[in-house]
Formats: C-alpha cells, sequence, structure tokens
C-alpha cells in the first residue's frame, strides 16, 4: 500500500484486519483530520462476492446519519483494491471493556444498549438489517458516547442475498436460532443478537458456551436462555425481562421492532419495575384436534329398498372391478419398487466448522470432492484445519463427479492481551509464538508502580484480533525510576517544597542550617521555615535511584540564639551618667 492515498489519505498505522478488509489510521491532508480507511484485501480484489459485499457495506453505512452510527466518509479505489473512508473512533470496543471490568455497573450497560438500540432502530427505518451485532463491533468512546461500526454482512430489505450462507453468516455466540436454522436474518434477529449483547454487558459473561461453534449454534437454537439473575441477583428484573423478552427462541415472541425495545430500556429504572413480576411470554398452543360426530338425519328408512334387494348379478360385477383395480395397484407397486431410480439430488451441506479430513469423508459417500487447491485464511472462530468457508455455498445443488473449493483456516486470529503488570520479559514469553510482532518500550515516570513493570500499551489494543501471519508493532509503556528536571525551590516554604518532591517519588532530607557565630543583626536578618539552599541545583535532570536524595537547606526558628539585651542597656547608661 503507498504511503499517502490518492494524494489525500497518509497512511500513519494498522489498526485492525479481519476476514474481509484491512484498517488502517490515515491522516487526511485536506481536512486535517484523522480518519480509518479500511480496504478490501488484495486476494479478494477479484472476487466478485466480495466485492458486492464491501460495496454494499459503503452503501449501507453511507445512507445512514445517526450520532451513534460510526460516519462513512469517502469510497475510493487504490491500485484496484477498494476503499472506505470512516470517522476515527477512539476509544474501546465494548467486548475490551468486558474483558477489563468484567460486567459493567446497571447505568453503564443501560446507556450503551439504549446508544446501541437507537441506532440499530436508525437502521431498520431505513430498511437495513446489520445481521452482525456484536461487543466487537460496538466502539465506546472515553465519554461514554457509542458507535456501530462494521456494516459488511448488513442486508437491505431489497437486496439481493448473495449466497444462501449469507442467511446464516454472523458471530455464532450472538446468532438468533433462526438464522442457525438457515432462514434468512430479519430485524428480530437483530433484536435477539442485542439481548445477548446486553447479556454478556451485565454479566460479563455469554449465556452460551461450546468447544465448537456448532456446539454454541446448538445451543441458541434448543438450550433455553439462562436467567441473568443467577450471576446476580440484585440486577433489576426489568433488565432481566427485556433480555428474556428480546431472545425469545421463537420470534413471534420478542420484541416486534428495535422502538419497542427502545422504550421498554428507557423505562426499566423506573423504581416500580425494578422488582417487577418476571415475564414469561403467552405460549399460544396449537389449535386442539377435534372430533367429528357422526352423520344426523339419515334414517334407515331412507334407504332405498331396490338398493338392498340389488341382484347377485351386479354384485358379482362390482367384486370383479374391484379385483382389477387390485391387480393393477399390484403391478404399479411393483414397477415402482423394482424400476430403476434416478439418483437424488444433492444438496451440499454446510461443512463450516468441519475437519478438512472429515469433510472429504462426508462428501466422498455422494461422489462429491474437493478441489486439491485449497486456500487458506485465518479464523477467529476455528483452529487449523477447518474449514471456514465453501465455494458453491451450502445449500447449493451438486452433480455427482463435481468438484468444490475450500477455504481452511490456518490457525485461529490472536487476541491481544492486557500486558500491564507484566515485565518485558513474560510479555516475550507470551508472544513467542508469534514473531511478526515487534517488541518496543517507551519509559515512563510512575511513582505508584514498581520500576519494570508495564502500565500501558499503544499500537497493538487489549482484545484486538490480529492475523499472526502479518507484521505489527507493540510499544510497551514501562514504569521507570521518577525523574525530573530540578525547579528552583529557594524561597519557597520548606514544607511545600518537601511536599511537592515527595509527590513525584523523589526522597527528600532536610539540612537544619547552623546559625552559631552569627552576630544578633546577622540572626535577624535570615529567612525562617523557606529554602536557602538545594543540592541538586535548580535546572539539573535528577533520577531517583535507591540510595539518592534532594537536600534542602533552611533556618529553623526553633534554633534562632537568644542575645542578652541587659548588659547593653546597663553599659548606656554609664555612659549617659559620665
Amino acid at each position: 500500500m503507498s504511503k499517502i492515498i490518492n494524494e489525500r489519505y497518509e497512511v500513519l498505522q494498522s489498526i485492525g484486519t479481519g476476514g474481509m478488509a484491512d484498517v488502517f489510521l490515515c491522516f487526511d491532508l485536506v481536512l486535517k483530520r484523522d480518519v480509518a480507511l479500511k480496504r478490501l484485501r488484495g486476494d479478494l480484489s477479484d472476487d466478485p462476492v466480495a466485492l458486492l459485499r464491501f460495496q454494499r457495506e459503503a452503501n449501507a453505512a453511507s445512507g445512514l446519519h445517526h450520532p451513534n452510527i460510526v460516519e462513512v466518509y469517502d469510497v475510493g479505489d487504490d491500485q484496484g483494491q477498494p476503499y472506505i473512508v470512516m470517522e476515527f473512533v477512539k476509544g474501546i470496543t465494548a467486548k475490551e471493556l468486558v474483558h477489563r471490568r468484567g460486567a459493567l455497573e446497571k447505568y453503564e450497560a443501560l446507556s450503551i444498549m439504549k446508544q446501541l438500540v437507537s441506532a440499530v432502530k436508525c437502521a431498520h427505518e431505513a430498511g437495513i438489517v446489520h445481521r452482525d451485532i456484536k461487543p466487537q463491533n460496538i466502539l465506546v468512546k472515553d465519554d461514554g458516547t457509542v458507535k456501530i461500526a462494521d456494516f459488511g454482512i448488513a442486508l437491505a430489505n431489497d437486496a439481493l442475498q448473495l449466497t444462501k450462507v449469507d442467511s446464516v453468516m454472523g458471530s455464532v455466540h450472538y446468532l438468533a436460532p433462526e438464522c442457525v436454522r438457515g432462514d434468512g436474518a430479519t430485524i428480530q434477529s437483530d433484536i435477539y443478537a442485542m439481548g445477548i449483547v446486553f447479556f454478556e454487558l451485565i454479566t460479563g459473561a455469554l449465556p452460551y458456551r461450546g468447544e465448537t461453534s456448532v456446539e454454541v449454534a446448538m445451543k441458541h437454537l434448543k438450550d433455553p436462555m439462562p436467567s441473568v439473575l443467577k450471576y446476580n441477583s440484585e440486577i433489576p428484573h426489568s433488565f432481566a425481562n427485556i433480555i428474556t423478552k428480546a431472545c425469545q427462541k421463537n420470534k413471534i415472541y420478542r420484541y416486534r421492532l428495535a422502538q419497542d425495545m427502545f422504550e421498554d430500556l428507557s423505562t426499566s429504572l423506573d423504581p416500580q419495575r425494578i422488582h417487577e413480576a418476571l415475564w414469561l411470554p403467552n405460549i399460544i398452543d396449537d389449535e386442539e384436534t377435534k372430533m367429528i360426530t357422526a352423520l344426523n338425519g339419515i334414517d334407515d328408512e331412507d334407504i332405498d329398498d331396490d338398493v338392498i334387494k340389488e341382484p347377485w348379478s351386479r354384485k358379482k360385477k362390482i367384486q370383479v372391478s374391484i379385483a382389477t383395480v387390485l391387480i393393477a395397484a399390484i403391478v404399479v407397486t411393483l414397477g415402482i419398487i423394482f424400476w430403476p431410480k434416478p439418483p437424488a439430488p444433492y444438496y451440499l451441506e454446510d461443512l463450516v466448522g468441519v475437519h478438512i479430513d472429515d469433510a472429504r469423508a462426508q462428501l466422498a459417500e455422494h461422489n462429491i470432492y474437493i478441489n486439491d487447491s485449497l486456500s487458506y485464511d485465518y479464523s477467529e472462530e476455528f483452529d487449523k484445519g477447518y474449514i471456514i468457508a465453501t465455494r458453491p455455498v451450502s445449500g447449493t445443488q451438486i452433480e455427482p463427479g463435481s468438484q468444490i473449493r475450500v477455504t481452511v483456516s490456518q490457525g485461529r486470529l490472536f487476541e491481544i492481551p492486557d500486558f500491564a503488570g507484566k515485565t518485558r520479559a513474560q510479555v516475550q514469553e507470551i508472544l513467542a509464538n508469534y514473531p511478526n510482532i515487534t517488541i518496543q518500550t517507551r519509559t515512563v515516570s510512575d511513582s505508584t508502580v514498581e520500576p519494570g513493570i508495564i502500565v500501558g500499551q499503544e499500537g497493538l489494543s487489549v482484545g484486538q484480533m490480529i492475523n499472526p501471519s502479518q507484521k505489527y508493532i507493540l510499544t510497551l509503556l514501562i514504569s521507570s525510576e521518577p525523574e525530573i528536571i530540578m525547579q528552583d525551590f529557594r524561597g519557597k516554604p520548606i514544607e511545600e517544597a518537601q511536599k511537592t518532591l515527595e509527590d513525584l517519588g523523589i526522597v527528600v532530607k532536610l539540612n537544619r542550617l547552623s546559625m552559631a557565630g552569627m552576630s544578633e543583626e546577622r540572626v535577624n536578618s535570615l529567612q525562617f521555615g523557606v529554602v536557602i539552599d538545594q543540592n541538586p541545583f535548580a535546572g539539573s535532570y535528577y533520577v531517583q535511584l535507591e540510595n539518592s536524595s534532594v537536600t534542602l537547606s533552611f533556618y529553623d526558628v526553633a534554633d534562632k540564639p537568644t542575645f542578652n539585651t541587659n548588659s547593653n542597656d546597663n553599659s548606656d547608661d554609664t555612659d549617659n551618667t559620665n
């Protein structure tokens, strides 16, 4: 990638990567501001489906204007690779927030949810279903403002489904049951995902966990939703009810619109709702089976006697006809059983999350094969050797003897941990298997932390998912011994000077100057309780080492000598007498 794109966007650093695109922090040379530039990965530039999805994201996000949706500024092309220029949000994801702090306080969780639901409501009213709502796509600024991002798999109501698998795209931990079944995503699928996000914010945990994505998806489909009150009985009942209603398995019992959920959130901390009755859906039973009573109104006398007295010859004819029909039926049945059947059509099963070896065995049973030219990529969810995509997609009818192409996981994307409190040596050990991460250090003065301990990190933020095959720079902020440029304390009160230095972590020694041998006139001219001299002197560079200190010298009024004034008075009287 060129350092300056289209003579406008100066690339500063890589700040993220995903399955389809890389994201860079850039500086807009025209409008003089930082922006985020999202560029389609080079290996997908010739993929028409990826191009269309990328274009769809640009169209979806650029058409939405809401204070809680990341704003799109520009779209363009860099050496054949399309890009989107977006608002750069300084903050962390909601996922990182929960990772650092665990369950959020109820007012903070509610604030995030109201902003999120408001943004999603705006998208729904514009006819757009997000389809990938998760804490990783929710950015939280330092002032608490929420921004929802990544409309990469969003779908407009009138948009063409790119592939059948689109209906089950999205992160499995937030996937609605109907999407697990392969039904199309709807407004209520987004509502389900927001319910799961609310669950995670106020409990610090996910409702369903499993060894594989398939296991998690099946729990969304079949397992009852755990109550947040089991995690913390102090959670308001209104919160529990909102999550229960948003996360119903059957979407007919969920909120119909995001507006309904927003209104419920807006009153959730009203005093009368804190301990409200727990909500349960009013299940609609199927129509019960009805017995059909015997037909009334037909009397035996209404039957024609001629029918009863029907001649034998007519009965015989009926019997012969019945026999003929039975024989014909038997012949047809035998023909159906023994006539060679055409092979049943085969529809490609969902192989995402299946190991490549198992997939080959499954397909071989249907005379279908995997092309030897495999594609590889890193995955957020699947370990090395597991399929993360197929072409064609699942549900496509395939002729026997055909081949399909698959993309196989090279391994999981690496989630950057929080290195605060560790040493550089410990970080090097953690990152030993990630040679593409270059570690740099910068010392910062912090008197509250032991020297050599990491107090922060730059370049790679906590919780960021990175591709281990790409190069990154991680800067560790390491606590050092306190260091200052010595200011001039002379003339300042000794207590004030001492406190200023000690607050900076500097060791201070006080030196009480002697007044022995001074005349009364000299003593009376002294300043008491202020700094007279200091070592080191003002302007010098000082580092607080184990055995070093700053010396402040002063005259203490308690040491002031007394002078005999009576002898002086007597001598004056003598002189006057003479």
